[in-house]
């Protein structure tokens, strides 16, 4: 019998578990923990971290796993490590649910950073206001920048205090070109920081940037040992041996 492992962590995940409750697949939906509030699914759901590689394995043994797919978020790379090893060392099929990275459009004004502290030491020295789309996990590194003015945008209100003073937006995407360009503007926003996500539902920002000449520091990805991989939903669906619903 097949049953399937979801490591959740983006938009297409909330999609997949649709479809795979749609088809009868016996499958579990694990969220990382991190936000307070998830999406509902229409499928069993676990929360929190399995304990390393040794703990996911042991989880896929216990539950009887046969598939995982790893559909967390393109900079999760911990999670994504720790399931490979885990798959292989069960002899576990896995498969990533990974969109595209984003690309530079005509117009778009990138510097390009290799990490977190790349991307604080590329702002500039001159006091600006600068809007931080990267999640709270990684801010710590701009507190070496104080002269700058932060905008912070969480899925949750912050717990305990930031390493800066900021304006924190507590919204929950996918977010709209007019929505961003709005916020911008009233925010006099002159620096955008953003990891390369890729999908639709985050990218409106990048967006508005090129409509309103703003440079962006894009974080990149960082690099994954080999693995299947895939970039849509239906693709997984096919992996796992049924269609999809999709657009029915």
């Amino acid at each position: 019998m097949m049953r399937a492992l979801i490591l959740g962590g983006i938009a297409d995940a909330n999609v997949l578990a649709v479809e795979i409750a749609r088809a009868g697949i016996d499958a579990v939906y694990s969220y990382g923990g991190r936000t307070r509030a998830p999406a509902d699914q229409p499928l069993p759901t676990r929360s929190g971290g399995f304990g390393g590689v040794s703990g996911l394995a042991d989880t896929i043994r216990r539950d009887g796993i046969t598939h995982v797919i790893d559909a967390t978020h393109p900079f999760a790379v911990e999670m994504s490590r720790n399931a490979i090893e885990a798959c292989a060392q069960t002899g576990t099929p896995l498969i990533a649910l990974e969109r595209a990275p984003w690309t530079k459009a005509p117009g778009d004004s990138w510097i390009d950073a290799a990490d977190v502290d790349a991307a604080a030491a590329a702002l500039s020295e001159a006091p600006a206001n600068v809007f931080l789309a990267i999640g709270r996990q990684h801010i710590a590194p701009f507190a070496s920048r104080p002269q700058h003015a932060y905008t912070l945008r969480f899925v949750d209100p912050p717990e305990g205090a930031l390493p800066f003073a900021a304006d924190v937006i507590v919204s929950r995407g996918p977010f709209t070109l007019d929505g961003e360009l709005e916020m911008l503007r009233a925010r006099k926003i002159a620096w955008i920081v953003a990891r390369n996500s890729g999908g639709d539902g985050a990218r409106a920002k990048i967006d508005a940037a090129r409509l309103l000449g703003l440079p962006v520091i894009m974080i990149s990805r960082p690099e994954l040992p080999e693995r299947p991989r895939v970039e849509s939903v239906t693709e997984v669906m096919q992996w796992l041996g049924h269609r999809t619903c999709l657009g029915a």
